[in-house]
């Protein structure tokens, strides 16, 4: 919502507002397409479900489209979104880390509790191992401090990096998506479960 937020166009409580109900919203899609359920999750990794990537795939290109048309129409300033830094190893190390929680759990940070809305014990636990593994990342800090600052490559763009525009990068992702979409369905072919189509909701 950042860009959007200046005094002329919403204020600063509606920005919270908005942020909220988006937040609901966002929620309500997520148990729509059956993302509370950790075998559907964890589906992904095995090949039989292939929803995750889909939905995602689909919320990406959406949003990224969004951007594009709405700084062509002057509603939004790229420059003012914030880009995470990107430290490498930690960047890999962490998406190891949550590979592994995803697998293991069934779960994501985000529907683990979209999960534990729902009242599913299994997501609550897991939101209990995010706050342990929460503590242990602060209380620890000093410890792998240089690790998680190694290899500081600033705030670079895959564009900027690949040297070609905004649009010409969309474009590739689409057809990127496009070929995952196929690859997906492939799997899910591939690797389906009889017991899974039966038992999944």
């Amino acid at each position: 919502m950042g860009p959007l937020v200046v005094n002329e166009i919403i204020s600063q409580n509606s920005n919270l507002f908005l942020a909220f109900v988006i937040g609901i919203g966002f929620g309500f899609v997520l148990e729509s397409n059956g993302f509370s359920s950790g075998r559907r999750l964890a589906g992904m990794f095995y090949g039989y479900d292939a929803t995750v990537l889909k939905v995602f795939f689909t919320a990406a290109i959406t949003g990224m489209l969004g951007l594009l048309f709405m700084s062509l129409f002057g509603w939004i300033d790229l420059n003012l979104i914030y880009i995470n830094p990107t430290y490498l190893w930690s960047a890999i190390g962490g998406g190891v880390i949550m590979g592994a929680g995803f697998i293991i759990g069934g779960y994501c940070p985000g529907t683990s509790f979209c999960a534990a809305a729902i009242g599913k014990l299994d997501a609550m636990a897991f939101i209990g191992g995010i706050f342990i593994g929460v503590v242990i990342f602060v209380e620890g800090y000093p410890l792998w401090d240089g690790f998680y600052k190694a290899k500081f490559l600033g705030s670079p763009l895959l564009s900027s990096v690949m040297g070609v525009s905004r649009g010409v990068f969309a474009f590739l992702i689409i057809l990127a998506a496009l070929g995952m979409f196929w690859v997906a369905e492939w799997a899910e072919k591939r690797f389906a479960r009889e017991d899974y189509k039966i038992n999944q909701h």
